[in-house]
């Protein structure tokens, strides 16, 4: 058996998350499915993580293993021929029977991108258009937002926290099932920072592990913050009520992406 570890983007528009459900369309059994078509083999590919429906990957990773004697190239280029235009490999390597996607990683980033809708200028703010090309890759949010308090609050999640806050309070089924899962809400958050780059808003966070809707859950608490309705340093007293509630809004699933996961 060759393990083999791949290297996705998808736009997560059309699916239902990434993990396998039945009679809906994920990026996990789509894959699964296309191995199969091509090897003749029955996979599961073990994700680094479990993105959300709608949630998009610029760089998801996932193991499998096969007893098919393909060359590497040729199984990648196989796959991106036979996927939907949604996913496409980008990296496919042999590797040891020890790597897991899931398991093995270290860190990852993950990138939120809003449009603010109301931009400055000449005579206060003005309210710019979001292209329908760009509709489903963004948050258009129509809110004034100050991106030097969305910086100054996302500068207090470095660090590790317990991050209950930021939680989803039911977990999926997938994740109450799975007993490998840690079972602790700290995290370590290494990198947190908002920027402005091409008229929209990015938010990039860089961790040892990430909780259900956290990313999310952090967005919406920011955007909060941007609009004048809580003081940056409310982020501290939200990490140490340990309480939903206590948090901001969930941010949509459309902006958010995968962005790389470190081994």
């Amino acid at each position: 058996m060759q393990n083999w570890k791949i290297t996705l983007t998808y736009d997560g528009t059309p699916y239902h998350g990434w993990q396998v459900q039945p009679g809906l369309q994920t990026v996990q059994g789509t894959l699964a499915e296309a191995i199969r078509n091509i090897t003749g083999e029955t996979v599961l590919p073990q994700g680094s993580g479990r993105t959300d429906t709608g949630v998009h990957a610029l760089a998801q990773v996932a193991s499998f293993s096969l007893a098919c004697p393909i060359p590497g190239d040729n199984l990648r280029r196989a796959l991106n021929r036979i996927l939907p235009a949604s996913i496409r490999v980008l990296r496919l390597e042999a590797v040891g029977p020890e790597f897991h996607a899931r398991h093995s990683a270290v860190r990852k980033t993950y990138e939120y991108r809003i449009f603010p809708s109301y931009v400055a200028g000449r005579d206060g703010r003005e309210e710019a258009v979001c292209s329908p090309m760009l509709a489903p890759f963004v948050w258009d949010c129509r809110w004034p937002l100050d991106l030097q308090a969305m910086s100054a609050a996302a500068a207090l999640v470095v660090g590790m926290h317990d991050f209950t806050s930021f939680a989803a309070t039911q977990p999926d089924l997938a994740e109450r099932m799975d007993e490998s899962a840690p079972k602790s809400n700290i995290r370590t958050i290494f990198r947190s920072c908002w920027q402005a780059q091409d008229a929209l808003y990015l938010y990039r966070v860089t961790g040892s592990g990430f909780l259900h809707h956290m990313v999310r859950n952090l967005v919406g608490t920011f955007t909060e913050i941007g609009t004048g309705r809580m003081a940056p340093e409310a982020v501290t007293e939200i990490l140490a009520a340990r309480s939903r509630s206590s948090a901001g809004r969930t941010a949509p699933a459309r902006g958010l992406f995968l962005a790389e996961v470190v081994y």
